[in-house]
């Protein structure tokens, strides 16, 4: 990429993310993402509005601290399953995507130096099997915002972090979505099927992971 399609690339998303920061305070989203149950209440009045809602502030505000898990756990108490997957789906997906072109593009330097050692070690994976390597730490990580920025500054190329993180995210979505108001009550607690469920998206994972390999392995 030339120097000035990078100038240009990072000017856009510092753009981009002041915008959308901007409009998600503006609507009111903000002051309720702490709370699941309070953000499904906000996007309820909001009607249709409520959809590109949810997306815009996911999207921005997850890869900044704003934990992914009040979104997801939101979406299925507003929204029937379905709907609700698939806004969770573009919300994490668009969340990694800014998060990966923050830091590839916008401030590698000063994130790299800041990257925990436990993604360190992952290096040399992403290099020779990215897509198997992204697959899993979303797996067991999931979406902290430092994995988006590790993901970043390593060398893993963008559509194989792109594709390696959704088939990762797709059974923790999938069940919190199906599952959410189960697993969730109407006050934020957890109800007495939670553990069920967690052991099921545990078990769904590692099946998952074991399936990859054994697929690479066969290759």
């Amino acid at each position: 990429m030339t120097r000035p399609l990078v100038r240009t690339t990072q000017i856009g998303l510092v753009a981009l993310v002041v915008g959308g920061l901007l409009a998600a305070w503006r609507s009111g989203v903000f002051a309720e993402v702490s709370d699941p149950t309070s953000l499904a209440r906000t996007l309820v009045d909001m009607g249709a509005g409520g959809y590109a809602a949810f997306i815009l502030a996911y999207t921005l505000l997850q890869p900044f601290g704003v934990p992914g898990t009040v979104f997801i756990v939101a979406a299925p108490l507003i929204w029937p399953w379905p709907v609700a997957f698939v806004l969770s789906m573009i919300g994490t997906m668009a969340a990694s995507v800014v998060g990966f072109s923050v830091a590839r593009f916008v401030a590698r330097d000063w994130i790299a130096a800041r990257v925990p050692a436990r993604f360190r070690k992952y290096d040399d994976d992403l290099e020779r099997r990215g897509f198997r390597t992204v697959l899993v730490l979303r797996v067991v990580f999931w979406m902290p915002p430092l994995l988006h920025a590790f993901f970043g500054v390593s060398k893993v190329p963008f559509w194989t972090h792109f594709w390696g993180s959704f088939v990762g995210y797709l059974a923790p979505l999938l069940l919190v979505s199906y599952l959410g108001a189960r697993i969730i009550d109407a006050h934020g607690h957890l109800g007495p099927q939670a553990l069920p469920a967690i052991g099921g998206l545990v078990a769904g994972s590692l099946l998952l992971v074991g399936a990859v390999r054994l697929y690479e392995a066969r290759a």
